[in-house]
């Protein structure tokens, strides 16, 4: 599956019958959940609620917005009910007939009597919903495009970023076992400074050791490329994998800041992993950004 993208737009138009036509647009942009939000013509509730039926079944996440509008042809959206006019014209006739009164109706009372004009809303609220259902398909199948689209793009920044993240992580592993070195040094400079000649060397050289070992960064680039490459291969799967691909940076974070902890403080070759471990929460933070519009 591809990546998609929770920012898109789709609108649609087509035919109700001969005075109605309606506009169909989608506006769908990033959030935690899907947060369906309709705006309808009155008298549409059963139209919206197979809309919301379709659209849960056809996107995961985003905030998506269903704007629906009817443009009225013709007479401006009102016809003549032949039916219910003819019905009282012919029993107008039939009455003057029976009682032998000459006369004609008068058009004007009979077009105010109730029910004689009426709009095609009122006429068509099932074809309306027909039409629409029709074509809503069409509309979610060009608002996928166009997430899909942008979500390609997102797709190519953060391969792009990985990158640039195992490149430091490579960097950092090579000045590991200098500032290894680094830090058994000035462990072992300063317990001899503070303890003189009371303490066995060789007992302060193995206490200094396994605080060096405690301080190895070795673990957390372990995990570091661990959460790399599964984020890689979620990219390659596609699909709704935001939530997965924001757990794995918020990972990475952790990572990179335990990094920085300790090496905190040493001099050196060790800056230059300050440095590298800067540029991977750098990059990190800006993979979230881009994921955080992920379905």
């Amino acid at each position: 599956m591809s990546l998609r993208s929770m920012t898109g737009f789709a609108q649609i138009t087509g035919p109700v019958n001969a005075v109605l036509a309606f506009t169909l647009a989608l506006k769908s942009v990033n959030h935690r959940f899907l947060d369906l939000h309709f705006r309808m013509p009155p008298d549409t509730d059963s139209l919206e609620i197979r809309l919301r039926r379709v659209l849960k079944e056809k996107l995961a996440r985003g905030h998506i917005e269903v704007t629906l509008s009817l443009e009225y042809g013709g007479t401006n959206g009102v016809a003549l009910n032949r039916q219910l006019v003819g019905s009282y014209v012919q029993a107008f006739r039939a009455a003057a007939d029976e009682f032998g009164i000459a006369g004609e109706p008068d058009l004007n009372v009979v077009l105010r009597m109730p029910g004689a004009m009426e709009s095609a809303a009122e006429r068509s609220v099932e074809e309306l919903e027909a039409a629409v259902l029709a074509r809503v398909e069409d509309a979610l199948v060009k608002l996928n495009q166009m997430r899909e689209e942008e979500g390609h793009g997102i797709g190519v920044e953060l391969r792009e970023r990985m990158n640039q993240l195992v490149k430091a992580s490579s960097g950092v592993e090579g000045h590991r076992n200098a500032i290894l070195r680094s830090y058994a040094e000035r462990l072992q400079a300063r317990m001899q400074e503070m303890l003189g000649n009371q303490v066995d060397k060789e007992r302060v050289l193995q206490e200094a050791a396994v605080l060096v070992d405690r301080s190895d960064i070795q673990e957390e680039i372990v995990r570091l490329n661990t959460h790399v490459k599964h984020f890689l291969a979620l990219l390659e799967q596609g699909g709704e994998v935001g939530k997965k691909l924001d757990f794995l940076l918020q990972e990475m974070n952790r990572e990179a800041n335990t990094l920085l902890s300790k090496t905190s403080g040493l001099a050196g070759e060790a800056l230059r992993i300050t440095e590298m471990g800067l540029l991977m929460k750098s990059e990190i933070e800006k993979s979230r950004e881009q994921v955080q519009n992920l379905e």
